[in-house]
C-alpha cells in the first residue's frame, strides 16, 4: 500500500513537471535585442521594437521583452495579442524628432476633432504618440520599467495645419523635403508626439507596474477601451495623468499620479469617436493624487516651488480626480474609494456638454493642502458638441467619509446647476473639512455669476460668499454628520443656499465667529436642520431671504 502511494506521488510529480515544461516551451518571448536593439540610450531602437511586435503578431501573439537598458524611440505600434514586458531597469526614452533622428507618426485624420468644435486636438488623435494602438485586443504592458517622455510635447498642437483625409496626401508630398518637414514640425503636431501611451477602440487591455516621467499632454489617453485594467502605475507628468474617455468596464487601482499642471485621473466622455459613447462601470481605488513639482514624485523629494504655477490651463495646482469636462456621453455606475490627495485640487463632477452623470459613489477620501474646492459639482450648458444635444443631469450622487485639511476657502465646496436645471438627489455624509478661513465681510456680499456656458472650474465664479458650502440650483440634497472648521477667522457664512428646494442638514458642526450666520438662505424651500450643534432644529417651508 505504501509502495503504491509513493508510486502515485511520483507519477503526479512527473506529470506536473511535464506540463510545466510544455507550458514554458509554449510561451513565445520575442527579445528586442534579437531584432537589432542595443540599449545604449543613443541608437534609435523603435524599428527593432516594432519588428519584434510584428514578428510576435505574425505568430499569433506573444511577449515582446525589453531587457534592462536605455532605448531611444519614436512611435511604437501595438498589435493584438501582444504583451510588452519591461525588465527592471529598462527605460524607453522619447527621442527628439529631427532630420537626423526621424519623426513620430502623424496625427490621423478625425473629422470629429480637427475643427475643435467638439473637443481639443489633443483628445482627438492617438497615432501621434510614443506608444499607440487602435482597434486591437488582448494587449498588456507590464513590468517595472520607465517611460521618459521629456521630448514629447505637452501642448495640443493648436497651431497645426488642419488634418483631414485630403490633407494627409498633401502633407506626405510636402514632407518630401527636410526643410518643409522641419518647418511643419516646429509649427504643428506633424512629426511630433504629445502622448506617452494612447489607445483607441480596443478591448481586453491591462497596463501594470509601469512608471512614466513627463507624459506630454496625456500620459495615458484611452478612448473607447473596454475591459481595461490599470494597476500599480506611477505617473509624474506635465499635463494629464490618465484620461479614460468613453470606456466601459474599467478597473483602476494602486496608482500614484503627480500632475501639477493638469488633472491627475480624469474620466471623460467626448465626441472623439463620432458619437456620444458612455463612460461607465468603473472602479477607482487605492490611488494617490498630488500636485508637487514635476519629477519630484519619482525622485521622492515632493517639492513645491514656483514651477508648479506654470500651468497651461486656468492657473494653480491641479492633480485631482475629475469626471468631465468633455461630457457628451453619459457617466454611469462609477465608484471611487480609498484615495489620498495631497497638494492638489479636490473631487470634480462636471456635466456641461449634455451628459447624464448618474449613480456615482465616492467614499473614504483624505485630502491635505487642497488648492481648490474639496468637492465640486457642476451642471452647465457649454454644449460643445452636436447641436441637437440637450442639457444633461447630475443626480444620484453619494459622497461619504471625506477628511480634508488646509483647504483654500476662496472656493469652498461647490454644488451648482443652472437656472431651470437642478443638480438633484445628492447625499453627503461623514465629512470633515478644515478651511484656511480669512474671508472678509465684503466677500460675504459677493454676487456669484451664473457663467452657464463657461469652462467648469471653481475659479470661474471667483471668490465665493461662503467658506464651507455654496449650493445653488439644486434639489433633494442631504448633508449629514458634517464638520466645518476654520484655521483662522472668516466673516462669511458657513453655508449659502440659493434657489434650493428640499435640503436637510443633520448633525452639522460649523465653526464661525460671533454674529456671523451659519446659513444664508435665498429662494429656498423645504429646508430642515436637526441635531446640529448651536443650530436649533428648523423646518422652513419657504424663504426668500433668511439667516440662521
Amino acid at each position: 500500500m505504501r509502495r503504491n502511494k509513493i508510486t502515485m506521488i511520483s507519477v503526479c510529480w512527473i506529470l506536473m513537471l511535464f506540463f510545466n515544461s510544455v507550458s514554458a516551451q509554449s510561451v513565445k518571448v520575442y527579445n528586442i535585442k534579437n531584432y537589432g536593439a542595443i540599449g545604449d540610450g543613443k541608437s534609435l531602437e523603435s524599428p527593432a521594437i516594432n519588428k519584434a511586435i510584428d514578428a510576435a503578431a505574425a505568430n499569433g501573439g506573444g511577449t515582446v521583452y525589453i531587457p534592462a537598458g536605455k532605448y531611444l524611440i519614436l512611435s511604437i505600434r501595438l498589435k493584438s495579442n501582444i504583451c510588452l514586458n519591461f525588465e527592471q531597469g529598462a527605460t524607453l526614452i522619447a527621442a527628439a524628432p529631427s532630420k537626423t533622428t526621424g519623426w513620430y507618426d502623424e496625427p490621423e485624420p478625425n473629422i470629429w476633432g480637427d475643427s475643435l468644435v467638439y473637443q481639443d486636438f489633443g483628445h482627438s488623435h492617438w497615432h501621434n504618440s510614443l506608444i499607440w494602438g487602435e482597434g486591437i485586443e488582448n494587449v498588456s504592458i507590464t513590468g517595472f520599467g520607465l517611460i521618459d517622455g521629456t521630448n514629447i510635447l505637452r501642448g495640443g498642437g493648436d497651431k497645426r495645419p488642419k488634418m483631414t483625409a485630403a490633407d494627409s496626401a498633401r502633407y506626405k508630398k510636402m514632407m518630401a523635403t527636410d526643410s518643409t518637414r522641419a518647418k511643419l514640425a516646429s509649427m504643428s503636431m506633424v512629426g511630433q508626439a504629445n502622448k506617452a501611451i494612447a489607445m483607441k477602440n480596443c478591448r481586453n487591455v491591462t497596463i501594470r507596474d509601469i512608471s512614466i516621467l513627463k507624459g506630454g499632454h496625456f500620459a495615458y489617453l484611452l478612448t473607447g477601451v473596454d475591459n481595461l485594467t490599470l494597476d500599480n502605475l506611477i505617473i509624474d507628468t506635465n499635463r494629464d495623468g490618465i484620461d479614460i474617455d468613453c470606456c466601459n468596464n474599467v478597473r483602476v487601482s494602486n496608482c500614484s499620479i503627480n500632475a501639477p499642471w493638469d488633472d491627475g485621473l480624469c474620466l471623460k466622455s467626448s465626441y472623439a469617436l463620432g458619437y456620444a459613447r458612455p463612460c461607465q462601470n468603473i472602479t477607482i481605488t487605492n490611488c494617490y493624487l498630488s500636485g508637487f513639482d514635476r519629477g519630484t514624485l519619482l525622485n521622492g523629494t515632493f517639492q513645491k516651488t514656483v514651477d508648479q504655477f506654470g500651468t497651461p490651463d486656468r492657473g494653480g495646482v491641479f492633480g485631482r480626480i475629475k469626471l468631465g469636462t468633455e461630457s457628451n456621453g453619459d457617466f454611469k455606475n462609477i465608484t471611487i474609494s480609498n484615495c489620498v490627495f495631497e497638494n492638489s485640487r479636490g473631487i470634480a463632477l462636471e456635466s456641461v456638454d449634455g451628459s447624464n452623470v448618474e449613480d456615482i459613489t465616492i467614499t473614504n477620501i483624505t485630502m491635505r493642502d487642497v488648492t481648490s474646492s474639496p468637492i465640486f459639482m457642476r451642471l452647465g450648458s457649454r454644449m460643445r458638441g452636436p447641436k441637437e444635444a440637450q442639457i444633461g443631469h447630475l443626480r444620484r450622487i453619494n459622497i461619504s467619509n471625506i477628511v480634508a485639511y488646509n483647504a483654500d476657502s476662496s472656493y469652498c465646496s461647490l454644488i451648482s446647476g443652472i437656472p431651470g436645471h437642478d443638480i438633484e438627489d445628492i447625499k453627503l455624509s461623514n465629512i470633515s473639512i478644515w478651511y484656511h478661513g480669512g474671508g472678509t465681510k465684503e466677500q460675504a456680499n459677493l454676487i456669484v455669476p451664473e457663467n452657464e456656458a463657461k469652462y467648469p472650474d471653481p475659479q470661474m465664479f471667483g471668490v465665493l460668499p461662503a467658506y464651507g458650502f455654496y449650493i445653488r440650483h439644486a434639489k433633494n440634497v442631504e448633508l449629514s454628520n458634517i464638520e466645518m472648521h476654520l484655521l483662522k477667522d472668516d466673516f462669511r457664512p458657513t453655508v449659502v443656499l440659493d434657489n434650493v428646494n428640499g435640503i436637510d442638514f443633520i448633525n452639522i458642526k460649523a465653526q464661525h465667529i460671533p454674529n456671523i450666520p451659519t446659513f444664508l438662505l435665498k429662494n429656498v424651500g423645504n429646508f430642515t436642520t436637526r441635531l446640529s450643534l448651536d443650530i436649533p432644529d428648523n423646518t422652513i417651508k419657504s424663504a426668500l431671504l433668511k439667516k440662521l
